[in-house]
């Protein structure tokens, strides 16, 4: 069964089952095989290119931010330790995924053990809603500073950051504590092969022998509790800080205060639209090409990883400054 020939033809003719004459009787299986992009087998590398591409800017980028941070006591306040949270969070959310799926794109390791698949999933859905989170808390930090600056130092003290980076943590930690636990006591005796390049959550339970609605109905209710509440939140704050914005008295003033924020827009957009799409996808998009599924599965965890020290980092003027003065000095 884990032979690549046959492991292709069936993620490309039947991703989420296996024809009778390969049914198997097993309920713990050892390791699952995953397939990373069926449909594209003959284009892994290419697709690997620009892949290894973006997680290498992720790296170095968010890497970079968090030295420069340390570095500079000016940088020490509630913008920057968010930023810094979004940072580890994007190392972790990308090296959770990447090195696994760039060895089956190179190197044909399609295996992976029963415990780290499961490993990967939580790390996967924990590290997403923490990202979710910490764009609120910077949602909030951008309204306090536009539209409430006099109180910025107080509403944001450094005790209240570290209240919000806590929450975030345990909200996201508890809320996704439950997958692996539910996905392991399910009964796996038709196959083991996910067809995708990493252990996402139903893609794992749509494989189980069993009644799996506990974890389809918490899925939905994790998502919309974090989407929901999340994106809500994100829009008021970003429509009161429009508000604010078009208030100011300059022209000048206005467009880049605009500029910033339509930044951090598209940012938001680009984790919150692919991931949402996945998720509908796997519960209602039957007639979507698989191929095309794992494609904005895997976009939607590497591009904010790769563009959040772009758009956050090299575009705030703070951090540009204390960069070229790193390099200018090295330089010298």
């Amino acid at each position: 069964m884990q032979e690549t020939p046959f492991c292709l033809r069936v993620g490309h003719l039947l991703p989420y089952s296996m024809s009778d004459s390969n049914t198997t009787d097993f309920t713990n299986p050892s390791t699952f095989i995953l397939l990373g992009i069926p449909g594209l087998e003959g284009a892994h590398v290419w697709i690997s290119i620009p892949f290894c591409a973006m997680y290498i800017i992720a790296v170095l980028g968010n890497f970079t931010i968090l030295f420069i941070v340390k570095r500079e006591p000016s940088l020490h306040g509630p913008m920057y330790y968010f930023l810094c949270m979004l940072a580890i969070t994007d190392l972790v959310l990308s090296t959770s995924i990447l090195p696994k799926t760039l060895s089956i794109f190179w190197f044909n390791s399609r295996e992976i053990d029963f415990s780290a698949c499961l490993t990967q999933l939580y790390f996967l859905h924990c590290f997403s809603a923490m990202e979710s989170g910490i764009f609120v808390a910077m949602a909030l930090d951008r309204y306090v500073a536009i539209c409430d600056p006099l109180r910025y130092s107080t509403l944001l003290a450094n005790p209240t950051v570290a209240k919000i980076g806590l929450a975030v943590v345990l909200r996201s930690g508890m809320l996704t504590l439950p997958y692996p636990f539910l996905a392991r006591r399910w009964p796996y005796c038709t196959t083991n092969i996910i067809p995708q390049s990493y252990c996402e959550h139903m893609a794992v339970v749509k494989l189980a022998c069993a009644d799996v609605r506990i974890s389809n109905y918490y899925g939905l209710f994790v998502v919309f509790t974090v989407l929901g509440l999340d994106v809500s939140s994100i829009a008021v704050s970003y429509t009161l800080i429009l508000r604010a914005i078009f208030s100011l008295p300059t022209k000048d003033a206005r467009l880049k205060t605009l500029g910033t924020c339509g930044s951090h827009l598209f940012v938001i957009l680009a984790f919150y639209i692919p991931s949402a799409f996945s998720f509908l996808t796997h519960r209602f998009g039957h007639n979507v090409s698989l191929y095309f599924h794992v494609l904005v599965a895997n976009v939607y965890l590497l591009v904010p990883p790769t563009l959040n020290p772009i758009i956050y980092g090299v575009r705030t003027k703070e951090i540009r400054d204390r960069l070229l003065q790193l390099f200018t000095y090295k330089g010298t």
